[in-house]
């Protein structure tokens, strides 16, 4: 089965759709352009169906080429068999192909090479064919005694040729792949304290075991943090006389033959010594490699929620990045996020200086007339969030705050970029003046932070960082070409995550529009430094242009497609400036009347046809004329704002509550509710019905309803449960809402 098969066969769809695609990433193009524009090429698969399959096409063809390569490298060495090439050729992971390939890799000096040049290796033919069935092994030796070898006894002898059957059987495939699936299914992973006395947060493994088949991938992460940490020492333990028998049934082909106690005494010493330790690494990567994946997965799908979280519009906000010691920064914004004062507020120990505090935020909301505050995260973050809250009650401003996630403003804040953007300010107002525009535009402030900062997932830290980076950044770009860019107005870091824009570009654009003044159309793009045709081509339809020359620059349609959208205006008599003006409500009602039919679907079939344009493509540009640039965020729950705040103390059993989605791990979802420390909602107490995942309920940002059901004051820990809970039924992340191609504009 060649490599297109193969992948129709695994995704389910039609050979030709994988013909198409992979032409189409062979020919350079992004995925975000492809899932939009390519729509009838690949028969409307989604960005995430077309990421997985270019993944696992990278993953084909690289195998393909290590077999060439593994062929090449035996048939060099004389010892290609047929059977061999095409056991190699119909291999269909890179692990069956490097075990076929063990035997013939070049290897140090082992006990086995040793003895071959011995000349034991006759000796050892003649005792894994287990042909004799009189005599001794002594007497089959004494034959290959030779003293200039070095080779004195028979008992010599034989411990040469068994090291060379050894070698032999750790290195057969069958035999291998037959131990290691043995293992998988049996083994445990075993793991123990490094100083029992010392407590640390490992103290469940101190003395634990696991089912290697069994153990979830949040366990492998902490076990393999503890092992680097030195708290513990980690190992796979499998039956060894399963593993014997196992070998055994390969080897064992004569049991009346003379050799048959050499031989049980060869197999265990071939697992003990070559395999078991093999075998454990395998073990032991595979575990991680399962469990980076998935952590991979849940940072990604985590980091996608957050960035996709609802942008808070037209609001001046007061943004405070509570802090001890040196007080709490304060960053003014209006409505554009632009700076409009700063200052220095002490509302927490040492000073404690709630009078202060609330005379410069009187000042400031009386001022700026500001509407919203909002508080990081972060260290002291529910002692200013008190004095906020007293203050609004206090005072009865018509005004509310929330609490956003700083992860990474101090990252930004003290960064080249940061620094580039705002010269004349310091470090932490920088970090005030993020948080504010994070509520204002989480997507266009958060893609100036490297994601791996964001800090939505688990041992982000612990896990192979190239993967990670890569996923992060894949979901970065497909956040940002799902909402598209105001091309007037968005930042190098925004325009660079656009399909066919790299940051190179991304500033040329910028310095273009500060040389020249705004862009006035889509074509303008054509006259920024380095960015050509094949360039333009993926961008375009990203870009943005309110009030331009062309209505549709404001819209998702691509330039390739206007002459379709504009000849589907004049047949349905639809103004061109509807566009401008929030869209044409009675489109569907217009193309029924021009094109009769049974159906919608029917209709606009016809019309495609009529205009020359693929029915997928039209349906997208229906859309557009119906709500221009919709902004797909607008399905996202939208941000939770309190007036009052609740003490650890407030809380009691039974308790219900509204809180916000912080994070989703494996074994459930950490939800604020408004005190200090997130509660926990276990996997166990997310719904009514069995869930493979929390993600199959929640992501971050999702507004829940919880009720608590455990209270630990001393570790200030908060035990929450969803079941049975009205206003929950919406949170089903099954649902493909937020990864459909929908387009508004930033």
């Amino acid at each position: 089965m060649d490599i297109i098969q193969k992948l129709a066969s695994e995704f389910k769809i039609r050979t030709a759709q994988v013909e198409h695609t992979v032409e189409l990433i062979d020919e350079g193009n992004t995925i975000p352009f492809i899932a939009r524009y390519r729509k009838e090429v690949t028969g409307g698969l989604s960005d995430v169906t077309l990421r997985d399959l270019d993944e696992r096409l990278k993953y084909l063809r690289n195998l393909e080429e290590r077999k060439e390569e593994v062929i090449r490298l035996i048939d060099e060495q004389g010892k290609l068999t047929e059977d061999l090439r095409q056991e190699i050729e119909k291999a269909e992971v890179l692990q069956r192909v490097e075990d076929l390939y063990k035997p013939y890799r070049q290897k140090k000096a082992t006990r086995a090479s040793k003895a071959k040049e011995k000349g034991l290796e006759p000796l050892a033919m003649i005792i894994f064919a287990q042909l004799k069935t009189d005599g001794t092994p002594e007497k089959s030796a004494e034959p290959f005694i030779n003293a200039e070898k070095e080779v004195n006894t028979p008992e010599e002898a034989l411990k040469g040729a068994c090291d060379i059957i050894a070698e032999m059987i750790a290195d057969d495939a069958e035999i291998t792949k037959d131990v290691r699936e043995k293992t998988f299914s049996t083994g445990v992973i075993s793991t123990e304290a490094v100083d029992p006395e010392e407590k640390t947060v490992y103290e469940m493994y101190y003395d634990h075991q696991e089912a290697l088949s069994k153990i979830p991938n949040h366990r492998v992460l902490a076990i393999n943090r503890g092992e680097k940490e030195k708290k513990l020492k980690v190992k796979i333990e499998a039956d060894t006389e399963k593993m014997h028998d196992v070998i055994a049934r390969s080897v064992i082909k004569n049991e009346k033959s003379i050799f048959l106690g050499l031989l049980q005494d060869t197999i265990a010493d071939a697992y003990k010594r070559l395999m078991a330790p093999s075998i454990e690494r395998e073990m032991r990567n595979l575990l991680t490699e399962r469990a980076e994946a998935e952590a991979v997965k849940i940072f990604a799908r985590n980091t996608e929620s957050l960035l996709m979280t609802p942008p808070v519009k037209g609001k001046r906000i007061i943004a405070i990045d509570p802090g001890y010691r040196t007080g709490c920064k304060v960053a003014v914004l209006d409505e554009t996020g632009k700076l409009k004062a700063y200052t220095t507020i002490y509302p927490t120990e040492p000073k404690n200086d709630i009078k202060g505090t609330e005379a410069v935020l009187k000042k400031i909301i009386e001022k700026y007339h500001t509407d919203i505050i909002v508080i990081g995260n972060g260290t002291a973050s529910r002692e200013t969030e008190e004095v906020v809250a007293n203050f609004i009650k206090k005072e009865g401003y018509d005004i509310q705050y929330t609490i956003v996630n700083e992860a990474g403003a101090s990252v930004y804040s003290a960064s080249k970029l940061a620094a580039e953007e705002y010269p004349d300010l310091d470090v932490t107002t920088r970090g005030a003046m993020s948080l504010g525009r994070r509520l204002q535009d989480p997507l266009a402030e958060l893609v100036k932070i490297d994601p791996k900062s964001i800090g939505v997932g688990q041992y982000q830290h612990d896990i192979n960082q190239k993967l990670l980076e890569g996923a992060l950044t894949n979901v970065v770009e497909d956040c940002v070409n799902r909402v598209g860019v105001d091309l007037n107005t968005a930042s190098p870091s925004l325009l660079s995550y656009i399909a066919g824009v790299n940051m190179g570009i991304a500033k040329n654009i910028v310095a273009y529009r500060e040389e020249h003044g705004r862009f006035n159309n889509r074509k303008e793009l054509m006259k920024v430094p380095k960015l050509g045709e094949k360039a333009f081509n993926q961008c375009a339809g990203f870009m943005r242009i309110t009030d331009g020359d062309n209505p549709l620059d404001a819209t998702s349609v691509h330039p390739e497609s206007y002459g379709a959208a504009q000849a589907m205006m004049e047949k349905l008599g639809v103004d061109p400036q509807a566009v401008k003006a929030g869209g044409d409500k009675d489109m569907e009602k217009k193309i029924k009347g021009a094109y009769p039919a049974k159906s919608l679907n029917q209709s606009i079939a016809a019309m495609a046809e009529d205009l020359g344009v693929g029915q997928m493509t039209l349906t997208d540009i229906i859309e557009e004329m119906k709500k221009p640039a919709r902004d797909p965020r607008e399905d996202a729950p939208p941000v939770i704002f309190r007036n009052d705040v609740k003490s650890f103390e407030d809380l009691k059993i039974d308790m219900e509550m509204t809180g916000t989605v912080r994070n989703v791990v494996d074994f459930g979802a950490f939800v604020d509710i408004g005190v200090k420390n997130d509660g926990l909602v276990h996997i166990s107490q997310m719904s009514d019905k069995y869930i493979k995942h929390p993600m199959d309920v929640v992501s971050v940002g999702d507004t829940v309803k919880v009720k608590i059901i455990s209270i630990d004051y001393d570790k200030k820990k908060v035990g929450l449960t969803m079941k049975g809970l009205k206003g929950n039924s919406g949170n089903d992340r099954n649902k493909q809402d937020r990864q459909e191609g929908k387009h508004g504009s930033l």
